[in-house]
């Protein structure tokens, strides 16, 4: 959708509609995954602590028939984090799981020059339909809107309703490689992501140490990775890929200068523990030559 220049100017670069969730990062060895029957790499959803709590201290031999109550406490989300950096993240959605389309407020997305719908919430219903209301707000407003596949499992379990959402309301989609293939059931990389740029303004598609691929019509641009010295916890990479490559689209920034604004704030996150950036992406990106208009 191109974007109507008599709308007023946007007071927010990139509102966010996603999970609120505590992280709890720890360490581990890849033998306490496999134990677990965790998926390297993956995300999946767990039931409430209070079940835990139940076993462990009925296990120690106390009675304890307190009921477990249902209620809209806090998600947490519990990443395992193996030496080589790799993140295994299993979530409890909690209040976070409670979004609907009543929550979605329009002013603040009119206000917003991107609207960004994080994949994750594609599981409950409501949110769906919140997303749905999500879109048209921004579209009523002239703003783009994008969304990002989040993982391969989210894919595989609604990969009819992500494809519809993706063609019918969406301008940009950011997906790594593993989520594109799922998306389109093929591992051949570049039709696959043929396929996806024929449906959107805009895609990128990050490929870890190869870098990302960024898509606008029939231009390709190919965006190498940033070196880092070491890889601590891959937590939140893609998240801040995607917040450095929006940041850029949102500022008018060129298909290639946003690529390596995602680039840079993706190697800063990766060289530490947790997914909360160090420093700051306007002096990641004075460092790198890229002005941010």
């Amino acid at each position: 959708m191109t974007q109507n220049p008599s709308y007023d100017a946007p007071t927010y670069d990139v509102c966010a509609v996603g999970n609120a969730i505590v992280d709890v990062l720890a360490p581990c060895d890849p033998a306490f995954l496999e134990a677990q029957g965790l998926t390297p790499g993956s995300m999946q959803l767990v039931d409430v602590l209070g079940g835990v709590f139940t076993h462990d201290i009925r296990a120690a031999g106390v009675a304890f028939d307190t009921p477990v109550l249902p209620g809209a406490a806090t998600g947490a989300c519990m990443i395992n984090v193996t030496p080589d950096g790799q993140r295994t993240m299993c979530t409890f959605l909690g209040a976070a799981n409670q979004l609907e389309a009543a929550d979605i407020d329009a002013t603040v997305i009119g206000a917003s020059a991107i609207v960004y719908l994080e994949g994750y919430l594609f599981d409950p219903a409501p949110a769906r339909a919140a997303f749905e209301a999500a879109a048209a707000a921004a579209h009523a407003a002239g703003r783009k809107v994008a969304i990002t596949l989040s993982d391969t499992f989210v894919v595989a379990r609604w990969r009819a309703e992500l494809l519809a959402f993706i063609a019918g309301s969406a301008d940009i989609v950011l997906a790594n490689e593993g989520e594109l293939a799922a998306l389109f059931e093929t591992e051949d990389f570049d039709a696959a992501a043929a396929q996806l740029a024929a449906m959107v303004d805009v895609a990128a598609v990050t490929r870890g140490e190869a870098g990302s691929v960024v898509l606008r019509g029939d231009e390709r641009v190919v965006i190498a990775a940033v070196p880092v010295g070491k890889v601590i916890d891959t937590t939140g990479a893609g998240d801040q890929y995607a917040a450095g490559f929006l940041l850029g689209l949102a500022r008018g920034l060129s298909l290639e200068e946003s690529g390596k604004l995602g680039s840079l704030a993706a190697a800063e996150v990766i060289a530490h523990w947790g997914p909360r950036p160090m420093t700051s992406l306007e002096a990641l990106a004075k460092d790198a030559g890229l002005t941010l208009r």
